[in-house]
């Protein structure tokens, strides 16, 4: 704990008094570095709300603190990592894989930068060494160029968003995961809908049979690339028939479902088998899902933020 005095002397001419400034001690929080990590940590990494924080400071270290001090003291470690954030986002520019994915993230007016209530997004971008968030109030192709930068020529791993679908197909890779989803959905409807659906999960858990191999080691990427071949056409010929069925333009059935879904798979079907023939692209966006799952569960509990700080 440090103690800042001040001298104070008197005028002998006209008696007023006179003390000694220092801008950053005045101002500032008044508290040291210790418990402005301890106050970054807590309020970061661990997901307390200020008053958890301040009840957390004088349980464990006896340090009595005010909501509004630490409210400040987020802001000065906000402001001392910017330029480490900044390090981070360039970082995660120049490799050539990343995991791109997003979640709704509340942020209020508080700061009047907000005025139109629109909705706010946390983005994320993952590499095995760094991963990089970001709030954004828009969902937009705009902000995923933005976060990508335009010098980016790596791969992309995400789900099927229409905000990425400005990246060209060579540099994407769908997540089988979400397409897992997709075919399930398909094959729980009836008629010749559920039989194809069932046909696509098939030829999904045959893929992986031989991607667990290949990521155990007992498969080469030969071997794989040359069995992955049929089960590609095999896809390709389901997804064609599924998206041939005859249906009215504004039909909202269960068969129209699937004849759109159909068609959109078609329209990026490269970008399913981009992980198949390059070495290091996952055929899935979970680590992306996994970095985001914290900043789900603090959304949960704080209902957002009330301003882009």
């Amino acid at each position: 704990m440090s103690e800042h005095r001040f001298h104070v002397r008197q005028c002998e001419c006209c008696g007023a008094y006179s003390r000694a400034w220092d801008e950053g001690i005045i101002n500032g929080s008044g508290y040291g570095e210790r418990v402005a990590a301890h106050v970054a940590v807590l309020s970061g990494q661990y997901r307390q709300s200020h008053r958890m924080v301040q009840e957390l400071l004088h349980e464990l270290f006896g340090v009595k603190i005010s909501v509004g001090s630490i409210n400040r003291l987020r802001q000065e470690s906000s402001d001392a990592l910017c330029q480490v954030v900044e390090e981070a986002h360039r970082y995660v520019q120049a490799q050539g894989n990343v995991h791109l994915d997003e979640t709704s993230f509340a942020q209020g007016n508080g700061d009047g930068k907000n005025p139109q209530g629109r909705k706010g997004w946390l983005w994320v971008m993952v590499t095995p060494l760094v991963s990089y968030f970001a709030v954004f109030l828009g969902r937009s192709q705009a902000v995923c160029q933005q976060l990508l930068g335009e010098g980016f020529k790596g791969i992309v791993n995400s789900d099927r968003f229409s905000g990425y679908n400005a990246l060209a197909i060579e540099g994407r890779q769908l997540c089988w995961a979400h397409l897992k989803r997709d075919f399930t959905r398909i094959a729980e409807r009836t008629g010749v809908a559920g039989e194809l659906g069932k046909a696509l999960l098939e030829q999904q858990k045959l893929l992986f049979e031989y991607w667990y191999r290949v990521r155990d080691g007992t498969l080469s990427r030969n071997e794989f690339v040359s069995l992955v071949a049929p089960i590609r056409q095999r896809v390709h010929t389901l997804l064609s028939e599924g998206a041939g069925y005859a249906i009215a333009k504004d039909e909202k059935t269960p068969l129209a479902k699937t004849v759109r879904t159909c068609q959109q798979f078609l329209k990026v079907e490269p970008a399913l088998w981009t992980f198949v023939t390059t070495v290091g692209i996952e055929p899935t966006n979970n680590a992306a899902e996994r970095a985001l799952r914290p900043a789900v569960l603090w959304r949960k509990n704080s209902f957002g933020s009330q301003s882009e700080g």
